[in-house]
Formats: structure tokens, C-alpha cells, sequence
């Protein structure tokens, strides 16, 4: 997948796209989103947001170490790898909560919406392919 993933500080740094006491189709969001990757702050929910995010392929190898992540799938299919070399599918209206500190990645299967919360401004580190499995937490297993 060829897109322009947004910086570090870029992502943390978003604002939310819509006030309290707005309604917002998300339906209608995700419609309008032609390219291959947006992920957008929908709303600010006290300390937290809310954000949707349209993308197909896979996006890099991360970790948030300040906030935990719960990942809503409205459409499609997405899976969820881990650096201890586990993964979770996704599928339509099912929900897992990475916590903080959990390298990840997320893999599209075809186009996927998901709806995600998260802690506002939440840090986002990038980091390199996982190549030793063993060494890392797993929130699947447990650690090591």
C-alpha cells in the first residue's frame, strides 16, 4: 500500500473534527474518504477521542506508552498483529482493547473502518519490525 502515514507528532497533535452536541453519520464520514489511508479525531470525550480511521494494507509497527487503545470495527476486516508474533482478527462490530505500551500494527483485510478511542494527544512511537518474538509482552499469552 502506497499512502502517506501521518508523523508522530502530527497524529498526537490532531483536533477534533466535530464539537459536543453535534451529530456526525459516520457512515457518511467513511463514504467521503476515497484515498487509501485517513485516520481522523471525530470527537474529544473528556481526556480521551475518538477517531476514524479508513484504510486498507498495513500500517507500521507502534506502541502508545501513555494510552491504552480500543479498536471498533464498523466495516470490513482487521487484524491486529503484535510484536511477541500473535495476532487478533476483527471482524465487523467486534472490539479489543490494546493496552498502553503494546507494540502493534494494524493489517487491513480489503478496506476497513474502524472507530477508535484512545487518550487525547496519546504518543506514538514507531518502532522497527519486531524480529525477536520472544523477549516481548504479549496481551494475548501474557508475558514472557
Amino acid at each position: 500500500m502506497k499512502s502517506e502515514f501521518p508523523t508522530a507528532q502530527e497524529y498526537s497533535s490532531q483536533k477534533a473534527q466535530h464539537p459536543a452536541m453535534t451529530v456526525v453519520d459516520i457512515r457518511a464520514e467513511q463514504a467521503d474518504i476515497t484515498g487509501s489511508y485517513k485516520n481522523q479525531v471525530l470527537f474529544d470525550i473528556n481526556k480521551e477521542c475518538m477517531r476514524l480511521s479508513v484504510f486498507e494494507g498495513e500500517y507500521r509497527w507502534h506502541h502508545h506508552p501513555d494510552s491504552d487503545e480500543l479498536f471498533l470495527v464498523v466495516a470490513g476486516e482487521l487484524q491486529i498483529e503484535f510484536g511477541a508474533g500473535t495476532q487478533a482478527t476483527l471482524t465487523e462490530w467486534q472490539s479489543m482493547v490494546v493496552p498502553a505500551g503494546t507494540v502493534h500494527r494494524t493489517r487491513a483485510i480489503g478496506r476497513t473502518v474502524n472507530v477508535t478511542y484512545e487518550k487525547r494527544g496519546a504518543q506514538t512511537v514507531f518502532v522497527e519490525p519486531p524480529s525477536d518474538n520472544s523477549s516481548r509482552p504479549d496481551p494475548l499469552r501474557g508475558p514472557v
